[in-house]
């Protein structure tokens, strides 16, 4: 059945999360559908506009926290014949433009997983005939949009376009790190994917330098010190608690013993980062107050969100650090892959 509006993954069990953020926001900018969603899934549908081209030009994915990814929906397809998934697709696809690529992927929710195999056994046989039919590139195009299947079911899926300027450029918008044997804790991967997903090639490259200096609050037992570490970048350690050898081995991190909601850096820094179990609007309260003082250039933060109005908390939070920073901001929020019941901010 072909339809329109948005389709955005997210992490499961923060559907609701990423429902309200779409409603407010769509609506904030003139659009007054409705979102479709269920608890643990993955997903949400964002429905009942007329122009889901233009809703999806009002919602650039770059401005989401809790869409991993971002589509533009194309059609839904229940009540597949198991033996022939490929004509009701086709059939759907009819007069909706050609796609330069096709990924076929499943909700990262434990029911959607149980479909992986079958995604890609499906994807192997659906991109020849989506080819041979002229809907999609011989070889993959970069100039167009890419086609997303979500398989829902073995007889249900969804079709849905991305604009690749305007969307994850990874499958399931989840990039795959390895965490390293000598880090000091996971909480490296949030702040390797935090640089990855918030910055850009030539962000990272001009902001990320060489003896470059920085300050990590609440660093025990050393995670993102040893992030920065490995870049070369000089670290002040804040923290009460011990730090790990392999961070401290680096040779450019020094350990101070302190509260990281009072320690005030001896000059201004290049960077701070933060991931202290705080209240959210506290770290942002704080946050702000580097940035007011001009103690720091740039900064990547994490904001612990409650078990309710998660939403509200992150838009409330977010305005009050640009409320309290005291000049204008390139914000940037997302709720990570290796996030839990959080979000990771940059700022600078």
């Amino acid at each position: 059945m072909s339809t329109d509006g948005l389709l955005a993954y997210c992490r499961p069990g923060f559907e609701p999360e990423l429902a309200a953020e779409l409603s407010e926001r769509a609506a904030l900018a003139g659009f007054h559908g409705y979102a479709r969603t269920e608890r643990n899934s993955g997903y949400v549908q964002f429905l009942g506009v007329e122009d889901g081209a233009a809703l999806s030009r009002a919602l650039p994915w770059s401005s989401l926290v809790f869409a991993r990814q971002k589509l533009r929906l194309l059609a839904d397809v229940p009540g597949m014949d198991p033996k022939d998934r490929i004509t009701p697709i086709m059939d759907a696809l009819g007069g909706r433009g050609r796609h330069g690529e096709v990924w076929v992927e499943h909700p990262e929710s434990d029911e959607g997983k149980q479909l992986a195999g079958l995604a890609r056994a499906f994807g192997n046989a659906l991109r020849p005939a989506l080819r041979q039919r002229g809907l999609v590139t011989d070889k993959d195009e970069p100039r167009l949009p890419r086609l997303h299947v979500l398989m829902l079911a073995g007889d249900h899926a969804l079709l849905a376009s991305a604009d690749r300027n305007d969307a994850s450029p990874w499958p399931l918008g989840v990039p795959r790190l390895r965490a390293h044997a000598d880090a000091p804790s996971r909480s490296a991967l949030k702040l390797e994917e935090a640089l990855m997903c918030l910055l850009t090639d030539k962000e990272r490259e001009a902001f990320i330098q060489p003896g470059m200096t920085a300050a990590d609050l609440g660093a025990a037992p050393g995670g993102w010190s040893w992030v920065l570490a490995r870049r070369h970048v000089r670290v002040f350690a804040v923290d009460n608690g011990p730090m790990a050898a392999s961070a401290m081995d680096t040779g450019v991190i020094e350990h101070i013993r302190a509260d990281g909601f009072r320690w005030q850096p001896p000059k201004p820094l290049d960077w701070l980062v933060c991931d202290m179990v705080e209240s959210p609007s506290k770290v942002a309260a704080r946050m702000a107050t580097w940035f007011r003082e001009g103690w720091c250039k740039r900064a990547i933060f994490n904001l612990k969100l409650p078990m309710k109005k998660r939403w509200d908390e992150t838009r409330d939070c977010l305005q009050l650090f640009a409320d309290q920073a005291g000049r204008p901001l390139d914000v940037r929020a997302r709720q990570l892959y290796h996030d839990r019941e959080e979000i990771t901010v940059y700022a600078g």
